[in-house]
C-alpha cells in the first residue's frame, strides 16, 4: 500500500515538474506590408532578391523551467518566399516592376539580419519577452550603392506562457513593422529611380 501511493506521488510530482516544461515552437509567420508606400517610379524594371543573412534559425527559447527545449524556430525556406512577395509588392507600390531577369536594371537585395526571442533566464513562468527584427537593403543602380538598415522590437507581457499562435502573431507584428520602415525609407525611391 506504501509502495503504490509512492508511486502515486511520484508522478503526480512528475506532472507538475512535466507542466513547467515547455515545447520547442516551429513559427511561420507572414509579415505584411502594414502602411502605405509613396509611389515615384514609373513601371521601370527592378530586381528583387530576398536572403536570410541570420546565423541559425533559432531565434531564442520561451524560458520556463527548462529553457533549451523551448527554443523558437523560424526556418529560412518558410518566411523568405513569403517575404519575397511583400518585397516585390512594396516595389510595385513604390511605382517599380519586379523584373527577376531584367538586364541592367537596377538591383534591391532584403536581407533578414536578425531575428530574436529573449524571455528572462530566472524563474519557471514566462512572463515575458521581447522579440525584434532587423532587415538590411541594399540598393545598386548604374554604379551606385545604398544601404540602409530598419529595424523594430517589442516587449509583450503574459499572464501564462504563450501559445504557438500567439508567438506568430508577435512575431508577424515585428517582422512587418520593420518591413514597413524599409520601404518607407525614400532614399531607396530615389536610387532605384537613379537619382
Amino acid at each position: 500500500m506504501l509502495h503504490r501511493l509512492l508511486l502515486g506521488l511520484i508522478a503526480v510530482a512528475g506532472l507538475g515538474l512535466a507542466g513547467c516544461a515547455l515545447s520547442p515552437q516551429q513559427i511561420v509567420p507572414e509579415p505584411k506590408l502594414n502602411a502605405p508606400l509613396a509611389a515615384v517610379g514609373s513601371g521601370q524594371p527592378v530586381v528583387v532578391r530576398v536572403v536570410d543573412g541570420r546565423a541559425s534559425p533559432n531565434l531564442g527559447t520561451r524560458g520556463g523551467l527548462y529553457p533549451e527545449t523551448s527554443m523558437i524556430v523560424v526556418r529560412g525556406q518558410d518566411v523568405l518566399p513569403r517575404l519575397q512577395t511583400q518585397a516585390e509588392t512594396a516595389v510595385r507600390l513604390l511605382g517599380f516592376t519586379p523584373s527577376p531577369n531584367a538586364y541592367n536594371a537596377p538591383q534591391l537585395t532584403l536581407t533578414l539580419a536578425e531575428l530574436k526571442y529573449q524571455s528572462p533566464k530566472q524563474g519557471m513562468y514566462v512572463t515575458e519577452a521581447d522579440i525584434g527584427a532587423t532587415f538590411r537593403v541594399d540598393v545598386q543602380n548604374a554604379g551606385r550603392r545604398y544601404s540602409g538598415r530598419y529595424g523594430a522590437s517589442l516587449n509583450q507581457r503574459f499572464g501564462m506562457a504563450p501559445n504557438q499562435q500567439t508567438n506568430t502573431q508577435l512575431i508577424e507584428n515585428v517582422l512587418s513593422d520593420a518591413l514597413t520602415r524599409a520601404f518607407k525609407d525614400p532614399a531607396i525611391g530615389q536610387l532605384l529611380l537613379g537619382r
